[in-house]
């Protein structure tokens, strides 16, 4: 593992207006295991999270630093060797721009969390976070919420992730409610990105495989009677639940379903009999093949190891070849 010095990392760092000793959003060597769901990976040479990050991001494109995006790190497995650059934090960049009640209207920044996102929709509490209780009292008064993200509660991670991986469940993407999305680009301008559909598709964006970053997404929405948007949001968690994505930690899927194969993937790896395949601490979970879980211990070697081989034994057993959903980095 290859770190930049210390000077180099000074020089970053005050040229980026960020304090060196500002230990809550800036820490040298830091473990990303601690901040993925997976826990596991390498350290970075510097990890940030700033309250704005697209200044941030700059600043390390222009001095020439690798530079890896981390909301919740919800989808993602870093190296065991670690990261020679910088991790940039999404969640110090979270709430909403703006809304617009009558419309339905909304833009959330790209740290928000999804599960957040939803409530603050169910409860129209939308104001600063010291102001929450306030902001909750007001929205008890009103019988309504908006919908069309509920789909979305209890999964792990950000809208600025979500929006770049188009998540789906439940027959929904968050594309279907999208108006635009505000990035900088590759050449560091920003960038408004109106919504095309022929640009998306299932788990697909036109951002993936691009080096650029999500600041800020654009939502139509609807009114929705609050208690029935509360019953949804309830039962995505409870599904969530009993199907244990959250007993180990984990990435979710995965691998992508096909509706070619005739059948969904978890249901493929089953009738191979792989759930409780394992390698070091990786482990297909023996609820559910196609979640991968981390046992106790697991590095992102026996991850991708486990990945890989899963991946291969569907091919020569079926012809099939799998697409992972999981971001290597």
């Amino acid at each position: 593992m290859i770190y930049y010095c210390m000077d180099t990392i000074d020089e970053f760092l005050k040229n980026s207006n960020m304090p060196a000793n500002a230990s809550k959003a800036v820490r040298m060597r830091e473990p990303l295991a601690k901040h993925t769901t997976f826990k596991a990976g390498g350290e970075a040479a510097l990890w940030i999270r700033p309250n704005m990050i697209a200044e941030i991001f700059q600043q390390a494109r222009i001095q020439g630093w690798p530079v890896r995006v981390l909301g919740r790190g919800a989808n993602v497995v870093f190296s065991d060797n670690g990261f020679p650059g910088v991790a940039l934090d999404t969640g110090g960049w979270s709430g909403v721009e703006t809304f617009d009640q009558e419309s339905g209207r909304i833009v959330f920044r790209a740290g928000t969390r999804i599960d957040r996102a939803v409530e603050m929709l169910a409860k129209h509490s939308f104001g600063d976070p010291d102001q929450e209780a306030s902001c909750d009292v007001m929205g008890a008064l009103l019988s309504f919420g908006y919908g069309g993200l509920e789909f979305l509660a209890g999964m792990p991670g950000t809208i600025g992730g979500a929006v770049y991986m188009n998540a789906r469940c439940y027959e929904r993407s968050i594309a279907d409610r999208l108006v635009s999305v505000a990035i900088i680009d590759e050449r560091l301008r920003h960038v408004t990105v109106p919504f095309r559909a022929a640009e998306w598709g299932y788990k697909r964006s036109p951002f993936q495989n691009r080096d650029i970053l999500i600041t800020t997404a654009e939502f139509s929405l609807y009114k929705k009677e609050k208690t029935a948007l509360l019953a949804d949001m309830e039962a995505c968690r409870m599904d969530r639940e009993r199907k244990g994505h959250y007993r180990f930690p984990s990435a979710g899927s995965v691998f992508k379903n096909n509706h070619a194969f005739g059948m969904p993937t978890g249901k493929i790896i089953d009738e191979l009999g792989l759930r409780g395949h394992s390698h070091g601490g990786a482990m297909v979970a023996p609820f559910h093949g196609n979640i991968i879980v981390n046992a106790g211990g697991a590095t992102a070697t026996d991850i991708r190891f486990l990945v890989d081989d899963v991946a291969q034994r569907v091919r020569k057993s079926l012809g099939f070849e799998l697409e992972t959903e999981i971001v290597f980095m």
